[in-house]
């Protein structure tokens, strides 16, 4: 998923950089105004963890690869502009860490997998949560859903941006992400189903608190 230096053109980079960082910009002022003692650990861990998730990747056609991603983690657990916040920094760490995606690409990278999946994911979630209800059959329904819609989103807009960009046909490209993605999605599924169930399970008080 993280696409590397060369593979983008120079629109699709300052067009995807410009939208990185005016919606990263807009998270920050929204987590200022909202952010309390208790969600702070919580983005820490979650940043570690997502982290972690993400450095196990697959190679992919058209010069990217596929991982987990960890936005719908976010976007349940604490919200969807904290959730912006949490995979700008691992994309970031990453990119300047491990060379995990490339610098110039940094912001393409961070609009498909801090925004693109993260607002996907609330999507679709809010909408499960509506037909299912909030109990717990809703939440788990919603958490699966939006783990794998989330998934998918990002594969589609980076084999947009490769296509575009005359890197790779649109053709080629996307059915080789979402091949691999539709698997890769459905463990992003799982595990935040996990994830989610143990919360609910031990901490329950975390989900009642305030999104962000």
């Amino acid at each position: 998923m993280h696409i590397p230096d060369g593979f983008l053109n120079a629109a699709t980079l300052a067009t995807t950089g410009a939208a990185s960082a005016g919606t990263l910009g807009v998270a920050v002022k929204m987590a200022a105004k909202k952010l309390g003692e208790k969600q702070v650990p919580l983005m820490g861990i979650l940043a570690a963890f997502i982290f972690a998730a993400q450095m196990l990747n697959f190679p992919v056609a058209g010069g990217t690869s596929g991982h987990l991603i960890g936005a719908t983690l976010c976007v349940i657990l604490i919200g969807p502009w904290a959730g912006v916040i949490i995979m700008s920094a691992v994309l970031i760490a990453q990119s300047f860490i491990f060379q995990d995606g490339g610098l110039l690409a940094l912001g393409a990278n961070i609009f498909n997998m801090g925004i693109v999946a993260v607002f996907g994911a609330f999507v679709i979630y809010k909408l499960t949560i509506g037909i299912f209800g909030s109990n717990r059959r809703g939440q788990i329904i919603g958490a699966a859903a939006a783990g794998w819609v989330s998934v998918m989103l990002a594969a589609l807009a980076a084999s947009i941006e490769l296509a575009v960009s005359g890197a790779s046909p649109f053709g080629i490209v996307f059915p080789a992400m979402a091949g691999v993605h539709v698997l890769i999605g459905i463990g992003e599924g799982l595990i935040t189903v996990f994830v989610v169930s143990a919360v609910l399970a031990s901490r329950a008080d975390i989900l009642q608190m305030e999104r962000i």
